[in-house]
């Protein structure tokens, strides 16, 4: 699976930033293509996805959440999915986020939109629609707090 990695600067806190990423809920306010995020338990969420016209439903696992430092899922059925969310404090206001995103194309579509960066541009544009989100709202919608190491929490 090939990786893209995109980083945004937003105007928040860490601890802000961090706590809206893990309301997964909320990804479809930021994220193009992704219609629902359920989430079932503190370490599963069901996804509903449409990417250039093909539609998915998968589970993900979150396998490593640290507080103010790391969110990272992977797929544990259907599309071939991961994620690697990192948090920087760039001072009392300021957050690097850096997101490392594995997917699987399948489709010809998905191919040809990989093959000519199109994945790429993807998620810079939804980190850009994360930061106009967050701080338009200047808060966030919520938090979890606890930590997972290797699929299991620990609160």
């Amino acid at each position: 699976m090939p990786t893209i990695e995109q980083t945004i600067d937003v105007d928040v806190p860490v601890r802000t930033a961090y706590d809206q990423w893990t309301q997964f809920e909320d990804f479809p306010h930021f994220m193009n293509g992704v219609e629902q995020i359920t989430q079932v338990s503190d370490t599963l969420t069901h996804w509903k996805t449409k990417i250039g016209g093909v539609d998915r439903e998968f589970d993900a696992q979150i396998v490593e959440q640290e507080p103010d430092q790391v969110v990272a899922w992977r797929s544990v059925d259907g599309t071939a999915h991961a994620g690697h969310v990192s948090f920087q404090s760039l001072g009392p206001t300021s957050t690097r986020v850096t997101a490392k995103i594995e997917w699987e194309a399948e489709s010809l579509v998905e191919k040809v939109g990989a093959a000519v960066g199109a994945d790429d541009r993807q998620v810079k544009n939804d980190l850009e629609r994360f930061k106009e989100f967050i701080e338009s709202r200047g808060t966030e919608t919520g938090a979890w707090r606890g930590s997972v190491q290797g699929g299991t929490p620990t609160v």
